[in-house]
Parts: structure tokens; sequence; C-alpha cells
């Protein structure tokens, strides 16, 4: 991880997915909701349009010499690039083309996310029905895949965003399952073993390390235990939460993150159409972040330095009028905590 804080500044964002089909309305709703300098947008990810949409099929298509297609019990490897990768392409070449136009003349932070390796181990089937998860050579594999493709593709986004400092975020909301072996087989009725800390920090550094130094990195759960510190010692600058998720045995781990200066991204805002007094005061939702700094005993005056608000997970499920107020009160939020941090 760099030595100073890769996303300082960066006072908000979103996740990652959005609601409905349409690239051109999503790539305005996340560039306009954080035009203020202080947020990060990014690349929208729209799973209604179906498979090939999905945060598995999106990433699928960025794989290098291996390919997926679907099948009724999820996405399965394939020997050749089918129908399935094709429409996985398709819809994100769509997707670029719309942050292009909405992002002439960006300059600063702009974000794009791929499933991890684990989360995308846990996911993505072998021939036979089970994860590649049962195949530690499948698993490297699978990591050296992904690592090439992402390098591919954050070069595009470079391209078509001169100005932009591209951050790369990693979904891995199977990784604390896949290192206490909770995932289960295809068949339900066991689970696969758990993977070795040191193989799984190793694979993660590896796929971050496709940035290149070129950009900063975060790895984002909406899963309960994070695991903090080693997604630290992998190399990610910032780690993104489901903040209502954080129980006191992750404090320590909380305060040695900042202290050290990794980028924390708060989910304090509900992802799915919430009572309206929800979202009403931008400082009520931050409210908790200033009492766990306080527990912490951490200076007020480092929250707006190592903090950025975000919804709790992606918004594909929420509302399209919904998920705009969603991203506009994080801005709202971050700001609420950058004027008011005590």
């Amino acid at each position: 991880m760099s030595e100073k804080n890769e996303f300082s500044g960066c006072a908000a964002t979103g996740i990652g997915s959005m609601p409905g089909g349409d690239a051109r309305e999503a790539a305005k709703t996340v560039t306009g909701s954080f035009a203020d300098g202080r947020g990060m947008p990014h690349l929208a990810e729209l799973p209604a349009r179906g498979p090939g949409a999905d945060m598995i099929g999106r990433t699928v298509g960025l794989l290098v010499d291996l390919y997926g297609h679907v099948e009724p019990s999820g996405w399965r490897i394939s020997d050749r690039p089918g129908r399935d990768t094709r429409r996985a392409r398709s819809w994100l070449g769509e997707d670029l083309d719309a942050l292009e136009e909405f992002t002439q003349g960006y300059e600063g932070l702009l974000k794009v996310q791929a499933v991890g390796p684990w989360a995308l181990a846990a996911a993505l089937e072998l021939r036979g029905g089970e994860a590649m998860l049962a195949d530690p050579g499948a698993c490297r594999d699978l990591a050296d895949s992904l690592a090439e493709g992402l390098r591919a593709h954050l070069a595009d986004v470079r391209r078509r965003v001169p100005g932009a400092t591209v951050a790369l975020q990693l979904d891995e909301p199977s990784l604390t399952a896949v290192l206490r072996g909770r995932v289960r087989s295809a068949s339900g009725y066991r689970t696969y073993r758990a993977v070795d800390r040191q193989v799984v920090e190793g694979a993660l550094r590896d796929v971050l390390a496709a940035a290149g130094g070129d950009g900063p990195t975060l790895v984002h759960s909406c899963a309960p235990e994070v695991p903090f510190a080693l997604l630290r010692r992998a190399g990610a600058d910032g780690i993104a939460f489901d903040f209502s998720l954080l129980t006191e045995r992750e404090e320590e781990a909380i305060g040695e993150a900042v202290e050290g200066g990794t980028h924390l991204f708060l989910g304090v805002v509900p992802s799915t159409d919430a009572a309206t007094t929800a979202l009403s005061d931008p400082g009520g939702s931050v409210m908790g972040v200033r009492t766990l700094w306080s527990r912490l005993g951490l200076s007020p005056g480092t929250l707006a330095e190592s903090v950025a608000i975000t919804p709790s997970c992606g918004l594909a499920g929420a509302s399209p009028a919904y998920a705009r107020t969603a991203l506009a009160h994080s801005a709202r939020a971050a700001k609420s905590l950058a004027d008011n941090p005590e």
C-alpha cells in the first residue's frame, strides 16, 4: 500500500450497480451526482439487463483465455467464447461509451469495478458443476486471467478519459466465507475447504497490482466480518464496507487502518428504497461515524481525509429515483462530515 492516502480528497462515491438498463441515463446520474470535485464518479453496472450485465458475467467478459456461459445454476467455464461472453463484452462496451460521453474533459478520480478473484472462484463453475474454488490450480489460472484482463480494461478506460486517475475496485462479498470454509458445494450438502490466508492474500495482491501504480485500489465487501488487516497487507489503498455490519471486534482494525493511511468507504446510506425520513438529514446519516471516531480516540480533523461516504451496497435493487437521491445524499452527508466533524 502506498504511504500516502491515494484517495485523499474523495468524499463520496457509489458502489457500482444502478437500476434499469439505460447506460446513458446511468452514466449521467453517476457523473452528475459527484460534480463538485469531491466525489468519485464510477462506471455504472446495470444487472437488470440480464446475464452478462450481472457482476459475475461482466467480469467473465474481462477474462483473458478463459470464457464462460450461463447454465441454470449460474456461470460455468467454457472452452471458447460463446453468446453469453460476447453479450457481456458488448454491454461493457456500451457502458464505457456512455461513461466516455459524460466525462469529456473530466479530471479527477474515476472508479471501475470488477469481481475479485475469490468471489469469482466461489461463483464460477468448473465443467463438472463444482465451483472453481475446489481446484487450487484453477484458482491460480483464474487470478492470472483476471489480472491480465483488468490491465487491458484499465488501459482502455484511461484512453477514453485521459484526464482521469482510474481507481480499481474489487468486489469480494464471499471473501470471509472463502477464508472460513463457508462456501457451499453445488449439492449444498457440504462446504469447500477454507483457503489458506496467505494464498488468498497473494492472489488479491497480484490482481490489485493490475492497476500498475497508475491509480489507487480498493476492495469492497457488503458482507459481515471484513478481513481488514489481510486486505491492507494485500495492497488495497481503500476498503469499502456496510457500516451497519461493523462490530466492536473490528474496531481495533479500523483504527489501525486509518492510522496506516487506508481510506475507508463507509456504506451508511440505505441501498434500497427506504422511508423518506432516512434521507432527510445528511448529518444524521454520519452520526455513527463521528461516534466511532470518538470511541477510537481518533482526531475528528482526520475524518475528511480518511473517509468517503457511500450507499451500503450497490443500487440495482432501488428505483431510479431513489438511486439518484441516494448518491446525492451520500455527497451531502460527506459534506456534513467535513464541515462538522465533531
